[in-house]
């Protein structure tokens, strides 16, 4: 029988930051030949850690599977482990970049649509009035994709729902807002003339995300409730440009964030018209999402804060 390991047990056998870097590349790529390449060393020399490895852990690291190579469930967990050992050092170099050059940095934000306008928009133009050597980089997208970009390291946090399955255990969540829904449609359009209706915009052809989606599965289950029919036709697209170029150019109607249809529909020159239907649909309140026991970087932290503690004027 395997005896227990103690907490300290891998670095008394010998475990190396060599080990390690490895290790986190074969999270992400589960091949070796990848992992090798990934961190600039030969396989030969790949396969001699893993073998040190596997002699340190007493089991195998990968094993040959029906589509190749894959890892063992003690690889596995092992890899993930070394996976976020690397993010802590590359995360440790940031604060200390930061805290050298006083004042800079640079953050990777990750959100879904709605929150980019309603929470980001506004934090940015804070931090940018009051650190406006801090670079901030951000990623809209959905929020499976960005779990999944913000568990490899290449975001900071992000603004989203929690994704289902094993990840979501390395993940901690705060709760922010709900994210109402709007109809948004050209100046113009037939359905504003008189009264418009539900039931009237229900005839014209509808934007949506792909079926998947969770602003979809809520805009058809609400429709439904109802006793109202689907839209008589769907488009789905994710690109925010082609839904832009639709609705212009077309009697298309688009079920957006209420947040991004004001910003397309008010003020002078407005794009686009919201249109006056009570629609009454929310889709499940987003959050913010970090790795679990993971410090953000100062300038990361800072802007976390402001997203979170909401609306407010920009601060000169």
């Amino acid at each position: 029988m395997m005896q227990p390991f103690r907490p300290d047990t891998l670095l008394r056998k010998g475990l190396k930051l060599s080990h390690l870097r490895l290790l986190a590349a074969l999270a992400e790529t589960e091949q070796l030949t990848l992992a090798a390449a990934a961190i600039g060393i030969s396989q030969p020399a790949a396969s001699r850690l893993v073998a040190e490895i596997e002699a340190i852990i007493g089991g195998a690291v990968h094993e040959r599977t029906g589509r190749g190579i894959g890892l063992t469930a003690m690889g596995r967990a092992l890899s993930l482990r070394a996976q976020r050992v690397r993010l802590e050092l590359d995360d440790a170099a940031r604060d200390m970049a930061e805290i050298m050059t006083g004042g800079m940095g640079h953050v990777r934000i990750g959100t879904v649509t709605g929150a980019a306008l309603d929470r980001v928009l506004p934090a940015l133009q804070r931090e940018q009035a009051r650190h406006p050597a801090v670079t901030v980089e951000v990623e809209v997208a959905a929020s499976d994709q960005l779990c999944d970009h913000l568990l490899a390291g290449r975001l900071d946090f992000v603004l989203g729902r929690m994704p289902e399955g094993p990840q979501a255990q390395m993940l901690t969540y705060a709760p922010l807002d709900g994210e109402p829904l709007a109809l948004v449609a050209r100046h113009g359009h037939p359905v504003l003339t008189g009264a418009p209706t539900l039931e009237a915009a229900l005839s014209y052809d509808w934007l949506l995300p792909g079926e998947p989606s969770l602003m979809t599965r809520t805009v058809l289950a609400s429709l439904q409730a109802r006793g109202l029919p689907a839209p008589r036709r769907r488009v789905s697209t994710t690109s925010f440009m082609l839904t832009l170029a639709l609705l212009q150019q077309t009697d298309a109607i688009a079920v957006m964030a209420q947040a991004i249809a004001q910003q397309f529909s008010t003020g002078p020159g407005a794009a686009l018209a919201t249109l006056p239907v009570p629609l009454g649909i929310e889709v499940e309140p987003y959050g913010m999402i970090s790795r679990e026991r993971v410090a953000l970087t100062p300038a990361a932290q800072r802007l976390a804060d402001q997203i979170s503690a909401g609306h407010g004027p920009q601060i000169p």
